[in-house]
């Protein structure tokens, strides 16, 4: 298993499960990267494509994650899994509309979801630190949120205890003989494999080289503030408008994203992003003037060009697989991707539902 991220760590745990046991090889450190600095939150009813073709495994996954949350815990390691509501607060008749289609969507999905319409007297006495002025709100019931990076760590925890090994180290390259790959190549030594899975995220362009396939995923920069709000109240629920979501999250702390930008390889924290997202925050939520910045923190995203992941067999080989591309969603997403390169190494098979997402729809 190459990459330590959400995708890899799942991928190993769903194996696991088949009583299959991996090495998980990560060069800088378990969720140090992208899956570490998510903001946690699990909405599987929108998105990027969603709905539309990424839909289906976005609620499934949703459900896959519920499902698996009481074994993770049982690993020590507590991520803090919680059922939330995220409020969305208009300023503006123009900003209704996108409400309008938040509560259609919810209303159209199964009783675990539910949006409920606030007038500005309602919205004030929910949270009175928000701008006065809110004509309308609209909260939004059913999606969920957990601590990113511990959630990894309690996979890794998980599968550890099932017989798994990770190993830091930098892999450089690969060896082959015809169409498999024989083992990976390590800064030092190498570690012969049945099969080899690639999860890393937006350097997967390291392992186009390696097998000579076409792997079109780039980085996609996100930025957040993780702020704390000293004697103040926590927040007991999310809340969104002027461009940015106010997160409530671990300690208490109001993290408040997230940016979206296109700068290569460049993961440094800006004051470009902190200057906007502050801006937003405050016109949202004056009193986090008062607030402390904790940590600002910049990752880096694997998006490809159609916004879907990419899970399967690499073209043109028999034992080496791709789980990657899964964008703002990588979280969310981990259990069905894990799941599927698992059922497709152990059986070689993948669920039809996942056919679309296979690596050789960019073969030209």
């Amino acid at each position: 298993m190459v990459g330590g991220g959400a995708a890899g760590c799942a991928v190993a745990y769903y194996l696991a499960k088949r009583g299959v046991r991996a090495t998980i090889i990560e060069r800088e450190g378990i969720a140090s990267k992208a899956s570490g600095f998510s903001a946690g939150g699990l909405n599987p009813l929108q998105g990027a494509v969603i709905p539309g073709p990424l839909g289906p495994l976005a609620i499934k996954s949703f459900r896959m994650h519920q499902e698996i949350w009481p074994e993770l815990l049982e690993s020590g390691v507590d991520f803090e899994p919680e059922t939330i509501s995220v409020v969305a607060v208009a300023y503006k008749e123009s900003q209704v509309a996108s409400m309008e289609e938040t509560h259609r969507i919810f209303s159209e999905a199964d009783d675990d979801f539910k949006s409920t319409w606030l007038d500005a007297d309602q919205i004030r006495e929910m949270e009175p630190r928000l701008s006065s002025g809110a004509i309308r709100g609209l909260s939004a019931y059913g999606n969920a949120t957990l601590s990113s990076y511990r959630y990894v760590l309690a996979l890794v925890k998980t599968v550890e205890k099932m017989g798994a090994t990770v190993k830091s180290s930098n892999v450089i390259g690969v060896k082959t003989d015809g169409s498999r790959v024989t083992s990976v190549v390590l800064e030092r030594g190498e570690i012969a494999c049945e099969s080899v899975v690639f999860a890393t995220g937006p350097w997967s362009d390291q392992v186009e080289s390696w097998l000579n396939v076409k792997i079109p995923v780039e980085p996609l920069k996100g930025e957040m503030l993780r702020m704390s709000l000293g004697d103040q109240p926590r927040l007991d629920r999310d809340y969104q408008g002027f461009g940015v979501t106010l997160n409530h999250r671990e300690e208490g702390q109001v993290w408040i994203g997230a940016t979206e930008m296109r700068k290569g390889f460049d993961d440094t924290p800006s004051a470009e992003a902190r200057d906007v997202l502050m801006g937003g925050a405050l016109k949202l939520m004056p009193a986090l003037a008062d607030a402390k910045l904790v940590l600002h923190t910049a990752c880096l995203r694997p998006v490809t060009r159609d916004w879907l992941p990419i899970v399967g067999l690499a073209p043109g080989w028999d034992n080496a697989y791709l789980a990657t591309g899964a964008g703002k969603k990588g979280i969310l997403l981990s259990p069905g991707m894990g799941e599927a390169v698992a059922g497709l190494i152990t059986s070689g098979s993948l669920d039809s539902e996942m056919e679309r997402f296979k690596p050789d729809r960019f073969i030209d």
